[in-house]
């Protein structure tokens, strides 16, 4: 019988792949559109409410039958919360203020290897020679990225502050992947997703408040921002979700990793769009390292690890 990872991608799964990294980067195209608009942590706060309560009109009731659970690991779950619900969504709105969409998701896409490494520095995970090549190439991908193009801006550490904030978001986002394996919770998916948003945004709320008492920031409300939140707290966060995790179900873990590597083309053809946005040499020759190393990294490991949905 032939495995999951090599069933045949019928149509409706190779949408189901597709449609999460389209709207992972409309998701950073949204955020920078809203730059002035709504600030970063009102919008990652909003973002996780509206979310959060759509998530509880579908596994309300599941997280009530599971109340003795959400009891006996709330820490798990508040770790979870704030590091991939909390910390990640947020700094990345954080550092869209300073840095492009594309090279948010170029950095994000280098995902998969920071999760290789941080296994192997903090959770005993073997890591190989082709792994390690493989993160050498995503690494020098990634500082690409990060100098522009110019290996001066390296030496003279001259760099986006929004760039060095995704390198952090990023690194958190390994954390999260390791102790979401490390930590089983006995929930369903939907229902540990909506248990981990209560803690997210019980985590983004006081610095949200203290972006507006003590930064003074103030969101514009009117149609654009509404437009805005109604697209992150649905396309991004449970949409992708969902069609993320059926097609996992259906072909694996390994096909679904490399469709998340369509997000950075994405985002630069939706900067293009909607920002007029220049895609410079340097993004081709980035995406054509990360990629090369992703896959080499992955190919390499006897058991390859899932990439984890993008929330």
């Amino acid at each position: 019988m032939p495995s999951k990872s090599h069933s045949f991608l019928d149509p409706s799964t190779v949408l189901l792949l597709t449609l999460p990294p389209l709207f992972w980067a409309g998701n950073a195209v949204v955020g920078r559109l809203m730059v002035g608009q709504i600030p970063p942590m009102a919008l990652s706060f909003y973002r996780w409410l509206f979310a959060l309560l759509l998530a509880l009109l579908i596994v309300g009731p599941d997280l009530w039958r599971n109340r003795a659970v959400l009891r006996s690991k709330w820490k798990s779950l508040a770790v979870m919360g704030i590091l991939g619900v909390g910390s990640y969504n947020s700094l990345q709105y954080v550092a869209l203020e300073t840095t492009t969409p594309l090279n948010v998701s170029l950095i994000t896409s280098s995902a998969p290897v920071f999760i290789l490494l941080i296994g192997g520095a903090f959770y005993k995970q073997a890591v190989g020679r082709a792994q390690w090549i493989g993160a050498m190439l995503s690494i020098a991908g990634v500082a690409l990225v990060v100098a522009k193009g110019d290996l001066a801006h390296l030496t003279a550490l001259h760099f986006a502050p929004g760039d060095l904030i995704m390198l952090v978001a990023v690194f958190l986002w390994a954390i999260y992947t390791w102790e979401l394996r490390q930590r089983p919770l006995g929930l369903a998916p939907m229902t540990s997703l909506a248990a981990q948003m209560i803690w997210g945004v019980l985590s983004i709320l006081p610095f949200m408040l203290a972006e507006r008492w003590i930064g003074g920031q103030t969101t514009h409300w009117g149609g654009p921002v509404w437009l805005a939140l109604a697209y992150v707290a649905v396309l991004p966060s449970l949409l992708a979700y969902w069609c993320w995790g059926s097609a996992v179900g259906k072909v694996g873990a390994q096909i679904p990793s490399y469709f998340g590597n369509l997000a950075p083309l994405f985002a630069a053809l939706l900067s293009w769009l909607f920002l007029g946005e220049t895609i410079h040499w340097y993004h081709l020759w980035a995406a054509l390292l990360i990629f090369a190393g992703i896959h080499v990294a992955l190919n390499a490991r006897q058991q390859p690890v899932p990439l984890e949905q993008e929330l």
